[in-house]
């Protein structure tokens, strides 16, 4: 596989509308989603195919890696999880205070095992509707789901930077918000962290600068630092980026899910999609923070 320097990008994949992005850091393998054109796909880190789960499955919008090597993926009706070397699969989430879910969107690991996780409205998505309010929760590794925040727009990526006890969401069609985390990992202070609107995945580097891509801002991946600073702009190729994860072995690659520059108004009023979305590999001067994998038992 060829070293890239920053700047330098390879394509590794393509599909319809590519978002959902996790790194399986002991397996080497790169999981994305097609949103529109179903699955969950495994690729190497020089792009050879390494598998597909749930084929049929569309609206994916975020991916985690259990320890076990099982993949977890958010959408319609909450998340599913998936083993690609046994070929278990099931529902990790299905309701939500004891009612069926609409859908679920970003996850990320909460340091104890469980994972924190935002709602969707994914009805109103599909239909190309005017979405309703969403929330943000945490599920405990031994399946306890806490409420965390309601009345927010639309959940898309989130972050919890532990060292900094501060938690990050992307709020599209809102803003980018931010909280700082309690001891028992409950959100308070609420807090805009970059005041724009077309806020979508969320990642951190080890430097503890968020990542915020853009659905309307194509060419870029935002940096913004823990105190709302706009740093200078990752440049990517032509699109918008969708969502971003950092791996390799020094923490500097990181990959990209990257749609056509208008595929978010397209999705958002029902348009059909005008391109190709491709999943890229690019270079960091600065090493990223590799996402922990969660600890439920799936059994």
């Amino acid at each position: 596989m060829s070293q890239l320097s920053p700047g330098e990008y390879t394509a590794l994949a393509s599909g319809m509308y590519l978002e959902g992005l996790a790194v399986d850091h002991e397996r080497d393998v790169i999981w994305y989603s097609d949103v529109v054109g179903g699955g969950v796909h495994g690729v190497k880190p020089d792009g050879t195919p390494a598998g597909v789960l749930d084929p049929e499955r569309m609206w994916t919008g975020g991916i985690m890696i259990n320890a076990d090597g099982a993949v977890l993926s958010s959408g319609q009706g909450g998340v599913r999880w998936n083993n690609p070397e046994t070929g278990a699969s099931g529902w990790l989430i299905d309701t939500l205070d004891g009612q069926p879910v609409n859908g679920i969107n970003e996850m990320w690991p909460d340091g104890e095992g469980g994972m924190f996780f935002g709602t969707l409205d994914i009805e109103s998505v599909i239909a190309a509707r005017v979405t309703g309010p969403t929330e943000l929760w945490r599920l405990t590794r031994d399946g306890h789901t806490i409420r965390l925040a309601s009345g927010l727009r639309f959940t898309n990526g989130i972050a919890y930077n532990p060292r900094l006890a501060q938690f990050y969401c992307s709020e599209t069609f809102g803003q980018g918000l931010a909280w700082d985390v309690t001891p028992d990992l409950a959100l308070t202070n609420k807090r805009v962290l970059l005041d724009r609107d077309d806020c979508d995945g969320l990642a951190l580097d080890v430097e503890d600068t968020i990542w915020i891509p853009g659905v309307y801002s194509p060419g870029i991946i935002r940096r913004v630092t823990p105190h709302g600073e706009e740093l200078d702009p990752v440049p990517t190729p032509p699109g918008a980026t969708t969502q971003v994860r950092f791996g390799g072995a020094d923490g500097r690659d990181f990959y990209i899910t990257l749609v056509p520059a208008d595929a978010g108004d397209c999705l958002r009023t029902g348009r059909a999609l005008s391109g190709t979305s491709t999943l890229q590999r690019g270079r960091s001067a600065v090493a990223g923070v590799k996402i922990a994998p969660t600890r439920f038992d799936l059994g």
